[in-house]
């Protein structure tokens, strides 16, 4: 063997042992057994398939570690990290963590979710990193392990057509899109401030289902009676045509009627004004005047006896002071009368006012008031008949007796003589007093 062959053999070797070297310290490098990074844990309840050793551990995106050692104990999951000397001090020690994947169907990685009020202590060795639990985390979490089964049910060839239509749709229209989602921002904030309101509006709607739940029942019923009304208007369609052509005639009519007349109609619509507005004006004493004739149905079946032993007329007969001759332009007419509504009760067994709220303004003249010296008078008449025939108190109808006996009671009401009273007395109360009793006092 010569000296060169030997040379060739040993550079071979040498070659052979140098790059089975580098590959080594590749695989140790990658390996992490010449890295001095800071040790720490990270205590989770499961890991998943998707993460790895190896795998990254980033804070807000950028990578400051990776995933070194990966132990499960059944019921909960620890993770070695090793992160970058340089990064470690910039991280607080009460940092969580959160497993998320890269892609939809990537690996996953671990990332540190910096709190909202650090703690001036920085990651050293042997720090146990807690799992972030946080209301976002559990959200984001569920929506992960929702949309899992989702995209195990969707072949990826479907999947891959689908979001490539997405892509490509989108291609080149960002700017709009970015538009778009601005608007719905700003309309989703105004309407915020309406939620109140709307939920308000949606429980009332919820309670006016329950009414026409309620009423369903009785609309049933009212489309079932309005089934037999059509069908009722179906069966007498002749008799209704023969109705509209009355009708049309009557309307054709009146329509003759209103025109010829249409001027007469306007000036009785004007010259019922007057008449309306004073009945406008009364108006608040109807109810009481109604109710009061209403009432006089009993009264009046006391007056004449009804279901009495004594039936006739019973009427309670006051005469008064005469208000004299008539004095021409003094007694005439006028109407001067103005008082606004008014309505008197019904006084049962006392003395009613002459004049209620003064005397009426009809141009007479008023009756003396008062009777002078109280002497007897005629009072009112009672009720009983009177037990012995009207000839004997009385005498005759319209005889001389009777004529001086109504005289006697006339001139005790009026404060004058027998001889002062008129002839025809008897002729007017003999009538009215004969089979009565008559009282003085």
């Amino acid at each position: 063997m010569t000296s060169a062959v030997i040379r060739r053999r040993v550079q071979g070797v040498a070659f052979l042992v140098i790059a089975v070297s580098l590959i080594a310290l590749s695989i140790a490098k990658y390996s992490g057994a010449f890295s001095d990074g800071v040790p720490v844990t990270l205590r989770v309840d499961h890991t998943g398939l998707q993460l790895d050793k190896h795998s990254d551990v980033k804070v807000r995106g950028l990578i400051v570690g990776e995933v070194s050692d990966l132990s499960s104990s059944g019921t909960a999951a620890t993770v070695a990290l090793r992160l970058k000397p340089e990064m470690a001090h910039l991280i607080p020690d009460n940092v969580s963590a959160r497993l998320l994947p890269k892609t939809l169907f990537g690996e996953k990685y671990v990332a540190l979710i910096l709190p909202p009020h650090p703690s001036g202590r920085p990651l050293s060795a042997g720090d146990v990193i807690p799992q972030d639990r946080s209301q976002p985390a559990r959200e984001l979490d569920a929506a992960l392990d929702s949309l899992l089964p989702l995209l195990q049910d969707v072949a990826p060839q479907d999947l891959a057509s689908t979001l490539g239509a997405i892509s490509g749709a989108l291609r080149g229209r960002g700017h709009q899109l970015g538009d778009t989602l601005v608007r719905t921002q700003r309309l989703v904030s105004g309407l915020t401030p309406a939620l109140p309101q709307l939920q308000e509006d949606i429980t009332r709607t919820a309670d006016l289902a329950d009414t026409y739940t309620r009423a369903a029942p009785d609309l049933l019923a009212a489309l079932a009676d309005l089934s037999s009304t059509t069908r009722t208007v179906a069966d007498q369609r002749q008799n209704l045509a023969q109705l509209w052509t009355s009708v049309t005639g009557v309307s054709q009519d009146l329509r003759g009627f209103l025109e010829d007349n249409q001027d007469n109609l306007i000036a009785l619509a004007a010259d019922s004004r007057p008449t309306l507005e004073s009945l406008a004006r009364y108006a608040p004493e109807y109810p009481c005047l109604l109710h009061q004739i209403a009432g006089l149905v009993p009264q009046l079946d006391r007056a004449f006896g009804v279901a009495t032993h004594h039936p006739g007329l019973h009427i309670y007969l006051e005469v008064t002071n005469n208000r004299g001759k008539y004095l021409p332009g003094v007694d005439e007419p006028r109407y001067e009368e103005d008082r606004g509504p008014r309505c008197y009760p019904v006084l049962d067994g006392t003395k009613f006012p002459e004049y209620p709220g003064g005397p009426i303004h009809d141009g007479s003249t008023s009756p003396p008031i008062g009777r002078g010296d109280p002497s007897p008078g005629v009072g009112p008449v009672s009720t009983a008949p009177v037990s012995t025939p009207p000839q004997v108190a009385m005498g005759l109808p319209n005889s001389p007796a009777e004529q001086q006996f109504l005289s006697a009671l006339l001139a005790s009401a009026d404060g004058a003589q027998d001889a002062e009273m008129p002839s025809w007395t008897s002729f007017l109360l003999g009538p009215l007093l004969r089979g009565t009793e008559v009282t003085l006092r």
